[in-house]
């Protein structure tokens, strides 16, 4: 098992810059920031900008993975955005994890004056938005520039000025329940993170997370590809309870992740007050264990 921590982008830096460095020492084998430009019940609270935020972090850190939680194509045009996954990724030292789902329907989806899309057309986008990427991230540079046009994007000779340290690139953890999103993971995932079913708390949150597994299991089969092949990470803190609420709660989660397959799990850092509101002294305790739970 390998265990993760989000650090929401709300913080001036030197105050994020502790928590970034504490979670290398404490011994997380990545770390993750929202990727929004505001979210939920923390719009009108401070929220800084996610590139900047990891390129900050990256230039503290050595030895953590770094990645988005997860990016979308609510706000964003594969071509610039690859040029930033790209530069990130070298200046992390090949440690940036591109974190993608299909974007949802708040904030994001609509204030650049975007129409409401149904589920199909956010698919649909999803899947066009991962392709250009894994095209635009795997490119070498002969042959010139790079050209697609789909229903949602175009290049017209594009340049990858600046590549990912990691090849063939960086590794895409893709956020998906359904099963046309789950076929994109099978394609293009080295990793598959999942929140449970929307609504869902308690025992039937964790049922939805069952069938989940054995959902991406027989996709993954299907497109001819080892289940097994797959890194998959679970956020501990969407079904209702928070991970980190106390150490007992923590091992409790962690071990029905681990009996259900998956490879990672993810918690939220302690907030003071709302939404993950816990102490970091939890945090302290939990991540006194981390190195023994890995066995």
């Amino acid at each position: 098992m390998r265990f993760g921590i989000v650090i929401l982008p709300q913080d001036s830096w030197p105050d994020a810059r502790r928590r970034w460095q504490a979670a290398e020492q404490y011994g997380f084998d990545h770390a993750w920031t929202y990727d929004h430009l505001s979210w939920r019940t923390l719009a009108d609270e401070p929220w800084h900008a996610t590139v900047p935020t990891l390129t900050a972090a990256a230039v503290v850190t050595s030895r953590i993975r770094l990645g988005t939680f997860v990016s979308s194509p609510n706000y964003r045009h594969p071509v610039p955005f690859a040029k930033e996954i790209a530069t990130l990724d070298d200046i992390s030292g090949g440690r940036f994890m591109l974190g993608v789902g299909s974007g949802g329907t708040g904030f994001d989806a609509s204030v650049l004056g975007q129409p409401g899309y149904t589920p199909r057309q956010r698919h649909e986008r999803f899947t066009e938005f991962v392709a250009a990427l894994d095209l635009l991230l795997r490119h070498e540079g002969e042959g010139g520039g790079i050209r697609f046009e789909g229903g949602w994007y175009t290049a017209v000779d594009a340049r990858m000025v600046g590549r990912p340290l990691q090849r063939p690139r960086v590794p895409f953890v893709l956020a998906a329940n359904g099963p046309k999103g789950l076929r994109v993971v099978a394609e293009h995932g080295a990793g598959w993170v999942t929140t449970g079913a929307d609504g869902a708390t308690g025992e039937d949150w964790w049922a939805s997370v069952a069938a989940l597994t054995a959902r991406l299991d027989d996709t993954a089969l299907a497109a001819g590809r080892d289940p097994a092949s797959i890194d998959r990470y679970l956020s501990l803190d969407s079904g209702g309870a928070y991970s980190l609420q106390g150490v007992d709660a923590f091992e409790d989660a962690v071990g029905r992740a681990a009996a259900l397959g998956f490879t990672d799990v993810i918690s939220h850092w302690p907030r003071a007050e709302g939404i993950y509101a816990g102490a970091e002294s939890v945090l302290e305790q939990v991540a006194s264990t981390l190195e023994g739970r890995r066995a």
